[in-house]
């Protein structure tokens, strides 16, 4: 039956009132249109449900059962769509979010600091996985959404690009670069390097660069963190291209008794950070409240991304990668 739940209210209101036009009145309706839903609603059911005089509007034995009945079920209809609409407005319950290690290291911690003073009722738990975990963690429906750097093979996601970050050598001090204000990426030519292996997102776009510069160089040690990075470097195996964000556990400056620096590359060199979530999946109003918190906090950091420059960094994503070129 093709019955409206405006044909069912107008007759409650009928029943109510027992007059058309008192039963207009109070829903906001004029008579003929009180009339024609009442007549639309019998013709569905096939059923009088009202016998009307020029004095009086009267129940028949049918509409009168109906009323009875349609109170009840309306006033619960209402209650449900209330509740449901409370849930709309609930802040409250556990956010997972997965995020790459430089990002849950340097980033993270601040937004679940930040979550927990504003939204006491909601949990943000941290899941710290390598890039590839992480997307796969998201695809999987294991988390709410990811933090990630923007690379291939995420078009599956919806992604929204919330941050950029340059790329920067880190030597120790006693490396002839250390002495400069910057290098280029073709001064790297024949340098051992310190990099993140495969599982990071960084790693395809510094691959690229070295390749398209003619940096070739001797790829010293692969490891999986930033911190193993920092103390290889220390140690002399080599020196390091590290994003931005990964600064904050290098050790010391040198003039604070620390042996590490690091300095801009040029041509500058970005790495994008976006948010991602799966496709065709609504987040909770909890998760969603966390992903616009996590907005904001980034919108506040010295590599915001804007609005206009996050769609360009976003359609920029789409070279594939290219092997780091070897050191013959």
């Amino acid at each position: 039956m093709n019955i409206s739940l405006r044909q069912l209210k107008v007759f409650l209101a009928v029943a109510q009132h027992g007059s058309f036009s008192r039963a207009g009145e109070d829903i906001g309706l004029t008579q003929p249109a009180v009339s024609r839903c009442i007549r639309e609603l019998e013709q569905e059911l096939g059923l009088k449900l009202v016998d009307r005089t020029t004095r009086e509007v009267t129940l028949t034995e049918v509409g009168a059962s109906l009323s009875a009945t349609l109170a009840r079920v309306l006033d619960e209809l209402e209650s449900a769509l209330r509740d449901t609409h409370g849930l709309a407005e609930e802040r409250r319950g556990r956010v997972r979010v997965a995020s790459a290690p430089t990002i849950s290291a340097n980033l993270m911690p601040e937004c679940i600091s930040a979550c927990a003073a504003r939204y006491p009722d909601i949990t943000l738990m941290l899941r710290d996985q390598v890039q590839t975990l992480a997307t796969d963690s998201v695809r999987h429906g294991e988390v709410d959404f990811g933090v990630i750097v923007a690379s291939e093979g995420t078009d599956d996601l919806v992604g929204e690009p919330i941050m950029v970050e340059p790329f920067l050598v880190v030597c120790d001090r006693s490396h002839r670069f250390a002495k400069q204000s910057q290098v280029t990426w073709k001064e790297l030519n024949g340098e051992k390097l310190v990099l993140l292996d495969y599982a990071s997102g960084s790693r395809p776009l510094i691959d690229r660069a070295l390749a398209e510069h003619g940096a070739y160089c001797q790829i010293a040690q692969e490891v999986g963190h930033a911190i193993t990075v920092f103390r290889m470097v220390e140690a002399g195996i080599g020196i390091s291209i590290m994003p931005a964000l990964a600064l904050p556990a290098m050790p010391g400056l040198p003039e604070n008794g620390g042996r590490l620096v690091a300095l801009p590359l040029v041509p500058q060199l970005d790495r994008t950070i976006m948010l991602v979530r799966r496709k065709n999946r609504t987040l909770s109003p909890a998760a969603q409240s966390v992903w616009e918190l996590i907005q904001q906090i980034t919108a506040n950091t010295p590599h915001a991304l804007a609005a206009k420059e996050a769609k360009a960094a976003k359609a920029a994503i789409t070279t594939k990668p290219t092997k780091t070129a070897s050191k013959p």
